[in-house]
């Protein structure tokens, strides 16, 4: 029989719709249920037995005559798309399944859009944890299976409960998810499963864990084989660690890496690549002995899937979410440094062509963020790990549109004034959405800026009537009353009379006082310096305002800034 390792989980979802508490939950069901340091808490990720998973699940696994071969589920401690994104591997997301967190009584939220782009942009298969049902009204939720639960309750609090689900299943249906409660799912490999739970009570969890096992080795079994030889990882997090230095947090998901090993981690350059050796492999005592005061016991060897410390000399310069190697040979050193530099190459992007520069905190969220630009056909120019730098400022200057978006990393007073300096925008943010969403407000005020300049600066379509009794001068400068029939008048604009130029206003009076300009059904006195009353008009005369061809492709440019009078002025010229 081949052999399987753990399936990776993820936790994904809106902030405050209970992915932490869902995961302490299933910890804490997990530990209830276990012997005596059964379950492990790994670096960065949490091991639940398949006994525990079986003592939990119980009668519901013989229920749906569920069988588990896998050795256990693997939880990913760090809910939220920062460590879903950190952990990515060549061709995905390190997580083989996702839970996707939604509290039913609010449904999607911006962070589940998010977290839904990011599965889809993973091509990650999830399930749905309907969350908060203990707050449906009238309903009794206490820590058992849902299935059991149901039945028992209110017919109103069913009826709530279904209303509920069934709007969030609906939700999924817009976001292109076939989807449905778990138990009336028919084609797994087609549809979402939904299982309500409570991450207060616990309601649901048996059957949470249940569906994730059961998916997990009838559907990702051939994911999970375990390929003999390198270990392969990836970066959760650098830490500094009293008495060890610079450590790091991965998350082996093939392979095994043992205490000696050759350890090769990708970095933006090949310079920054690290070549280094396996001083210690750490692991967490049990939970049931994490008060102790040594937090970590010495292992020879890890094999995949696992969470691990590692202690090496040099670690200093890696970043979260670099790829991992290790070997036991020299000599494979080489293909090994080679491979990750690929994978980095895979996602970094260096163009002379015009669009952004793209800077991300690690390798898979400059993966989720390209990906998200990309699909908006938004051009990028560079995309690189890392801080922003004075050399990426002193590039946008260049560009025709001086933008940074930076992912996961604040830029620094420093940058900030430097950006300032050069008029380069940056956008920062920890959320795509977010990065998103303000550039694209900051190019509709950028571009309500221009309409208004434009419009400012163009002339726009008037049309007048002198009024009778109303000639106060003849000439030099002639001064008449008008009513403005259509459109708008300033100082400066030339009038027409039957086609044909015959001066420009040089002052508009309102009740005595000068005025910038004069809108339809308003009352006006102008004056016009090289006219003569008589001559080159009359009272009763209805006088046009010129516009140049430049006027006219400016003026429907922003044609939804002009009042419909001035719109159908302009229609009359056309």
């Amino acid at each position: 029989m081949k052999n399987i390792r753990s399936p990776i989980i993820a936790i994904l979802g809106h902030v405050d719709h209970g992915k932490t508490t869902l995961l302490d939950k299933i910890r804490g069901t997990a530990i209830a249920s276990s012997e005596a340091g059964g379950i492990t808490q790994a670096i960065g990720a949490t091991h639940i037995p398949i006994s525990t998973i079986k003592k939990i699940c119980g009668r519901l696994l013989e229920k749906m005559k569920i069988k588990l071969i896998i050795p256990s589920l693997l939880f990913i401690d760090t809910p939220g798309h920062e460590a879903f994104t950190t952990l990515r591997k060549r061709g995905g997301a390190v997580a083989d399944i996702a839970v996707l967190v939604i509290d039913i009584n609010e449904g999607f939220r911006p962070q589940t859009e998010e977290s839904i782009n990011f599965l889809k942009q993973f091509r990650t298969p999830f399930v749905v944890a309907a969350t908060k049902i203990d707050r449906i009204t009238g309903w009794h939720s206490e820590e058992r299976c849902f299935l059991e639960s149901f039945p028992e309750q209110t017919e109103r609090a069913q009826e709530e409960m279904e209303t509920k689900l069934y709007n969030l299943i609906g939700q999924l249906k817009l976001h292109g998810f076939d989807a449905e409660r778990y138990d009336r799912v028919r084609d797994y490999t087609r549809q979402v499963a939904v299982v309500p739970v409570s991450g207060i009570t616990g309601e649901g969890i048996p059957d949470l864990l249940m569906v994730l096992a059961g998916i997990s080795q009838k559907f990702l079994k051939d994911n999970l084989e375990v390929q003999p030889g390198e270990g392969k990882g990836t970066v959760l997090e650098v830490k500094e660690y009293r008495g060890l230095g610079v450590t790091i947090d991965v998350v082996i998901y093939d392979g095994e890496i043992r205490r000696g090993d050759y350890l090769i981690i990708g970095g933006s350059t090949p310079e920054t690549t690290v070549i280094t050796r396996v001083k210690a492999l750490l692991k967490p005592n049990p939970l049931s002995e994490m008060r102790v005061e040594k937090n970590f016991i010495s292992t020879e060897r890890v094999s995949a899937a696992a969470g691990v410390k590692i202690a090496a000399p040099g670690l200093e310069n890696v970043i979260a979410g670099s790829p991992l190697r290790a070997v036991s040979d020299k000599s494979m050193i080489d293909k090994a440094v080679k491979e990750v530099k690929e994978e980095i190459e895979e996602v970094e992007i260096e163009t002379d062509h015009t669009g952004f520069i793209l800077k991300a905190d690690t390798l898979g969220s400059l993966e989720a963020l390209i990906k998200s630009l990309k699909s908006m056909n938004m051009p990028i120019r560079k995309a690189h790990v890392g801080t922003i730098t004075k050399t990426d400022i002193l590039e946008a200057k260049t560009m025709e549109k001086p933008l940074i978006f930076a992912f996961g990393v604040a830029p620094s007073d420093e940058i900030k004034k430097l950006a300032r300096d050069n008029n380069v925008k940056i956008f920062s943010s920890d959320v795509i959405y977010k990065l998103i969403e303000d550039y694209n407000k900051w190019e509709e005020e950028k571009r309500k800026l221009k309409e208004e300049e434009l419009l400012e600066k163009t002339t726009r379509p008037g049309r007048v009537r002198i009024m009778r009794g109303c000639i106060f001068r003849r000439s030099r400068p002639a001064i008449f009353g008008v009513e403005v029939i259509k459109g708008t008048i300033k100082p400066g604009y030339r009038l027409t009379k039957n086609g044909k130029i015959i001066g420009e206003i040089k002052e508009i009076q309102s009740r005595g006082e000068n005025t910038g300009e004069a809108h339809t059904a308003d009352k006006v006195a102008l004056s016009m310096e090289d006219v003569v009353i008589g001559e080159h008009i009359n009272e009763g005369d209805i006088l046009e305002v010129f516009l140049t061809d430049r006027d006219k492709t400016n003026l429907e440019k922003i044609r939804s800034k002009l009042s419909e009078d001035e719109k159908e002025l302009l229609d009359e010229e056309q």
